[in-house]
C-alpha cells in the first residue's frame, strides 16, 4: 500500500482500532493508517501481522503488552519525540479498553505528545447492539478480578444497578462466573456472545440459569 496516499504527522501516536475477529471489519482509514506509519505497536505482533499482511501492508511491528509495557514505554516515548509516527493496536477491538495501551496512552500525553484516535471496531458496543437488553444506558466493567473475595465484592456492589451490565470472561471461567452472578445478582435477563464475527458466532438469550 502506498504510503502517500494517507496524511500522517510525525511524532504522533495514532490509537488504532481493528477487527475483532473478521479480517474486514476495520476502516479504511485505519488501514491506510497502519499502511502510513513507521511503526506499528501490537499486543501480538503474530496476530496482528496476519491482519497486516491481508491487507497488504508492510509496516514494521514491535511488540507491546502487560508483560513488556514498563520498559516498553520509555522507549517508544523517546521514538514519538524524534519524530516518528506510532499506530497502536491491540488483538481485537480498540486499544486501552480492557487490552494493553493505557500506559502508553497516559505517559505520551504527559509528555505533550499528540494522541489520535482512529475508531472503529469495539466489542463491548458490538455485543450491546444485538443483545436485545436496554442500549440506552449501560455500564461496562470488563474483567473482574481473578481472586474470588475481590470478585464477588465487585458483583455486589452492582446489585441495586439496574442499567444493562456488561462483562467480558474467559471462556474457561464463564460457567462458574455466571453461577457466581446468580447468587448475587438473581436470575436476571442476559445475553452471552462469543466468537464475534468469526465463523462461529454464536448468542445466548434468556435467563442466566
Amino acid at each position: 500500500m502506498d504510503k502517500s496516499t494517507t496524511n500522517i504527522e510525525k511524532g504522533v501516536l495514532y490509537v488504532v482500532a481493528t477487527s475483532i475477529g473478521h479480517l474486514e471489519d476495520i476502516t479504511l482509514r485505519a488501514i491506510k493508517t497502519l499502511a502510513a506509519v513507521d511503526l506499528v505497536v501490537a499486543e501480538d505482533t503474530r496476530h496482528t501481522g496476519r491482519l497486516l499482511a491481508h491487507h497488504g501492508v508492510s509496516t514494521a511491528q514491535a511488540a507491546y503488552h502487560e508483560h513488556n509495557e514498563t520498559t516498553k514505554t520509555p522507549r517508544l516515548i523517546n521514538r514519538l519525540k524524534v519524530g516518528d509516527a506510532i499506530a497502536l493496536v491491540t488483538d481485537a477491538g480498540t486499544p486501552g479498553v480492557s487490552d494493553p495501551g493505557y500506559r502508553l496512552v497516559t505517559t505520551a500525553l504527559a509528555e505533550g505528545i499528540r494522541v489520535v484516535p482512529i475508531p472503529g471496531v469495539s466489542a463491548l458496543v458490538t455485543a450491546l447492539s444485538v443483545s436485545g437488553l436496554p442500549t440506552d444506558s449501560f455500564i461496562f466493567i470488563g474483567f473482574l478480578p481473578h481472586q474470588k473475595v475481590r470478585r464477588l465484592d465487585r458483583i455486589e456492589s452492582l446489585a441495586d444497578e439496574d442499567r444493562t451490565l456488561i462483562f467480558y470472561e474467559s471462556p474457561r471461567r464463564v460457567l462458574g462466573f455466571i453461577k457466581e452472578l446468580i447468587s448475587v445478582l438473581g436470575d436476571r435477563q442476559a445475553v452471552l456472545g462469543r466468537e464475534m464475527t468469526k465463523l462461529h458466532e454464536e448468542f445466548i438469550r434468556g435467563e442466566l440459569s
